[in-house]
């Protein structure tokens, strides 16, 4: 429609059909009778709010969107959008983000994105809900499995990667709208707890938490959602400073801002709002366009209209942007875009999709023990696959939602491929949890409990003989599903108890072991590595995680994932990352005694496994770290080189990290800062030398005043395999000539 037609048509629309289009209702609202009379009394809006809404929450299914789209059009004349949660895949999943991000391969990144979108567009998605960007540097929260990791910079990489994977061209039936989330700082809420607050200075907030968001506004993102924290003690969904200021004005933003689930209502129980009446005006005047599933703006717009607390200007600036963006999509000319059932069923888990995420299994996990090289596997060895996930189909994790769980394949069909009946044996060995009422009315939802067919005394025996007729013990254990995902906090980051003791039992009849991890988080591994030949970290790899898993273990690929969140030693430890500030009295260069240093008398500051650590198959040497200049002048470039050679016997790729350190500024700045990154395929005994360029730009940093400059002085830079493991030079930046 042309923008003067649409003009037209918000000029022409009543008060309660603007109202609708800024009300978001979850699929029961448009059921088979007449109006969804049920959920509406619930929610406690009157039936024009439901007849004139403006979209639809995780309504999926060809037909079934078709449907609701022409009951809706009979009453309305502006179409419905249909937004879903559609995060890590649709029918086909692929490996959660944070292990998608392990893969540190942007376009298998956005080839990713992409596929999802065309498995769910032509099924009746409008708008993914996609992707999750928060900085994330504590492992107690559960929603760690959403996000890229813990650096600004790398999450801003990949922001901008899934947005341009799932908008592309914006094609009906090809491309979805993606809202980015959860702006902002969800990430650093206290203690690691879900829906709790977060607080700190406005000069980190923006310089280290707010850059991931930017990236996905600049890529073109089309939606933004609220968080559900406060910031600066004002809830983000109210937050006139951060929306309106900083996204809007600052950033240029002109799309759609939506809440997260029912956040304006709970603006009452933040403490902000007497009722749902100030709740609504404060949304509003934060520039907040949709509100998700509460009855405020349906119930509420039009008393604060009628006494003048809404300016009507305010009201139809948000419809316009929600009527834009169904434009955009081209609803106007075909409310029903791109909905084709038939494409839908061809692409749903189709053998090109599920070797894509075959592959993407392949370069999403990471090999983070291999002691005397016990992987590869051998041909010709006895293998016992054992533990909770050795005959899963639980492998998406929990926020696939729409994942075609009956298409994973478990770990026993793909080991079975490989193996004959004579060399491969398997079994459950233990329960998954001892309390799974722990995983609290979620997990009553799912009706899961108990799943031995054996009692745990026969399934102890049972593993512990095929322990000593194995060659290699396969253990396939982690976190259920529900302890990661939303409201998945938890304080222990170990293994389920109840996995730790059967496995140690099991491991001293075994020759040797490897561990595969299934987790949505970083766990802490400390009391028992050391026992294990090997650990592969394979997150929630969705799908074909299994036929990727057993790709990796027998050689078919040689891992190349590095981590893109370190791996704590404890649970007291977190909040832990590579990016900390240096502090007055540090522990490894400090004139203080040993003990009254910045340290734990129990435990190292460092993670176990640092930031961008990995293994291979393959062993590389770094070497020859050399600078163009030792002083970079304002408006120059520096070019920084080193060499990697393969040690080793096997073809393989490094993951090749630069990394800065401002030595001294007027703000303290973190120990280092990653600013580059590049992947190179190396042959057995190849050396190739990898250029980074440094420009003035990569120096800049917010100070106290919030100016983002470079400053003049000494940096360090670092070129390595990881955040702990790098060759270092230095250089000095000068503004002048």
């Amino acid at each position: 429609m042309e923008e003067k037609k649409l003009r037209e048509l918000l000029q022409s629309m009543t008060v309660r059909e603007k109202i609708g289009q800024l009300i978001q209702l979850s699929g029961d609202f448009f059921g088979a009778s007449d109006l969804a009379t049920g959920p509406q009394e619930k929610l406690g809006i009157e039936p024009w709010a439901v007849q004139n809404a403006g979209s639809a929450l995780n309504v999926l299914g060809a037909d079934k969107v078709r449907e609701i789209q022409k009951r809706h059009m009979e009453n309305s004349r502006i179409p419905l959008l249909f937004m879903a949660d559609i995060v890590y895949g649709y029918k086909t999943v692929y490996p959660m983000p944070l292990g998608l991000a392990c893969s540190w391969d942007t376009e298998l990144v956005k080839s990713c994105s992409r596929r999802t979108a065309r498995e769910a567009a032509p099924d009746g998605a409008h708008v993914t809900f996609a992707p999750m960007v928060d900085v994330v540097r504590d492992a107690r929260w559960g929603r760690c499995m959403e996000s890229p990791g813990e650096d600004p910079w790398l999450n801003g990489v990949f922001a901008r990667a899934m947005v341009e994977g799932f908008q592309g061209e914006m094609v009906p039936g090809e491309n979805l709208a993606s809202c980015v989330k959860h702006f902002a700082g969800y990430g650093a809420v206290e203690a690691g707890r879900e829906y709790n607050t977060v607080d700190m200075s406005r000069w980190r907030f923006v310089q280290e938490y707010l850059p991931p968001y930017k990236a996905a506004v600049d890529a073109g993102c089309e939606m933004v959602m609220t968080s559900f924290n406060t910031v600066e003690g004002i809830p983000a969904t109210a937050n006139r400073w951060l929306m309106e200021e900083v996204l809007r004005r600052q950033w240029g933003f002109d799309g759609v801002l939506i809440t997260d689930y029912a956040a304006i209502q709970e603006l009452i129980a933040h403490g902000v709002a007497e009722d749902d009446y100030e709740a609504a005006k404060l949304a509003m005047n934060a520039t907040v366009d949709i509100d998700m599933k509460t009855p405020c703006y349906a119930n509420q717009l039009e008393p604060l209209l009628n006494d003048g607390s809404l300016d009507v200007k305010k009201l139809d600036e948000a419809v316009w942007r929600v009527l834009a963006l169904k434009n955009r999509l081209g609803l106007f000319e075909d409310p029903y875009r791109g909905i084709d059932a038939e494409k839908a069923e061809c692409l749903a888990c189709n053998e090109e999709n599920r070797s894509a995420a075959r592959t993407a299994v392949q370069k999403c996990m990471v090999l983070l023990r291999n002691e005397n090289q016990v992987l590869p596997l051998k041909s010709g060895q006895k293998i016992a696959l054992m533990g909770p996930y050795a005959d899963s189909k639980d492998l998406n994790g929990m926020w696939a939602v729409h994942g075609d769980r009956d298409a994973v394949v478990t770990l026993k069909t793909a080991f079975a491929e490989v193996l004959s009946e004579d060399t491969f044996a398997t079994t459950a060995g233990c329960e998954m949890l001892d309390d799974y009422e722990s995983l609290g009315d979620f997990g009553s939802y799912f009706k899961l409990g108990p799943t031995l067919e054996n009692s745990a005394e026969e399934e102890l025996e049972k593993s512990i003989a095929l322990a000593k007729w194995a060659d290699v013990v396969v253990f396939a254990v982690g976190e259920h599903m529900l302890q990661s995902g939303e409201s998945g906090s938890r304080t222990d980051l170990t293994l389920p108890a109840v996995q730790r003791a059967w496995m140690e039992r099991v491991l001293v009849h075994a020759k040797k072991s490897v561990v595969l991890l299934f987790n949505g988080r970083p766990l802490v591994l400390a009391d028992w590595k050391d026992s294990v030949d090997a650990i592969l970290e394979c997150w929630f790899p969705g799908t074909e995680g299994a036929h990727g898993i057993a790709d990796l273990l027998w050689g078919r690929c040689n891992p190349c994932a590095r981590l893109t969140v370190g791996f704590p030693f404890a649970s007291g430890q977190v909040p832990v990352y590579y990016g900390a500030f240096r502090t007055g009295r540090p522990a490894d260069a400090s004139s203080h005694s040993g003990r009254f240093v910045s340290r734990y008398l129990d435990c190292p500051n460092e993670p176990l496994y640092p930031f961008g650590y990995g293994l291979s198959y393959h062993t590389a040497e770094y070497s020859d770290l050399k600078l163009s200049d030792t002083v970079l002048r304002r408006g120059e470039t520096l070019t920084v080189g080193a060499a990697v050679k393969n040690t080793g016997d096997v073809a393989g790729q490094e993951v090749v990290q630069l990394y800065l350190h401002d030595v001294a500024a007027s703000v303290v700045r973190p120990a280092k800062e990653l600013k580059g990154f590049q992947k190179i395929d190396l042959e057995p005994g190849e050396k190739k030398e990898v250029i980074f360029e440094v420009t003035e730009e990569m120096l800049k940093f917010y100070d106290s005043d919030l100016q983002f400059a470079a400053q003049p002085g000494m940096f360090e830079v670092f070129v390595g395999r990881n955040a702990a493991d790098c060759l270092v030079a230095a250089f000095r930046y000068e503004t002048g000539r």
